[in-house]
């Protein structure tokens, strides 16, 4: 009874066999299996080593067919030489500005309202106006800013050098901006020759297109202008 389960059970499993057999033939298993055994793996592809990079060579670089006959450009690290090159020669000594004196404000105010009595007696066809002195005008920057509606009104729309004519009438050529509606160079020379401090001020008239007569009033000086 064993023997004859066992030749059974032997028989059905060669039919198997030959049925497993018979479908691997049909889908071309067993040629894809040999393939797949005898394939070879791909060899890794080798890396062409980089050769370091050489320093460029100035000369070797290609130059602009516009630039070709200028030397080569250098980039070495100069000094920077200060702006304005040779310092500028004044005729006076420059203020020490540590020494610099503050007007007080009844002592300003008080020079402010004789300037404008002084104004009050000038003939009033011809433009004028005060202005009183702060340090920035006197010291450091020497830039004196105009009234603007004055200088829109009286004063050229470009830039012109202005005669300051003081009292004893020595003229002192001065560079007015109308853009700014101030007056530039010249004015440090007026201011210093003048020895204005902070808290004068000043009558300009505007005596012509091009030039003010200009009328000082001091602020550590008493007096009601009478004798301008």
């Amino acid at each position: 009874m064993v023997a004859t389960k066992r030749v059974a059970y032997e028989v059905s499993r060669l039919q198997r066999l030959e049925e497993n057999r018979k479908r691997m033939e049909e889908l071309n298993l067993n040629k894809l299996a040999q393939d797949l055994r005898i394939q070879k793996p791909s060899p890794m592809k080798k890396m062409k080593a980089k050769a370091p990079k050489q320093p460029l060579d100035p000369s070797s670089v290609r130059r602009s067919s516009r630039v070709a006959d200028l030397p080569p450009r250098s980039y070495k690290e100069v000094p920077i030489e200060p702006m304005g090159g040779r310092a500028r020669s004044y005729g006076y000594r420059r203020r020490d500005l540590s020494n610099r004196v503050y007007a007080s404000y009844e002592d300003r105010e008080y020079a402010t309202q004789r300037a404008e009595d002084l104004q009050s007696g000038l003939n009033q066809d011809i433009p004028s106006f005060v202005k009183p002195m702060l340090q920035s005008h006197v010291t450091g920057g020497f830039w004196l800013g105009l009234p603007h509606h004055f200088c829109k009104k009286h004063l050229p729309n470009t830039d012109v050098i202005m005669n300051l004519v003081d009292e004893d009438g020595v003229e002192s050529p001065t560079k007015y901006l109308a853009q700014k509606t101030g007056l530039s160079g010249g004015w440090r020379g007026f201011a210093i020759d003048h020895e204005l401090v902070d808290g004068d001020a000043l009558v300009f008239q505007l005596t012509d297109q091009k030039t003010f007569k200009v009328y000082i009033i001091r602020v550590n000086e008493p007096g009601d202008g009478s004798d301008q």
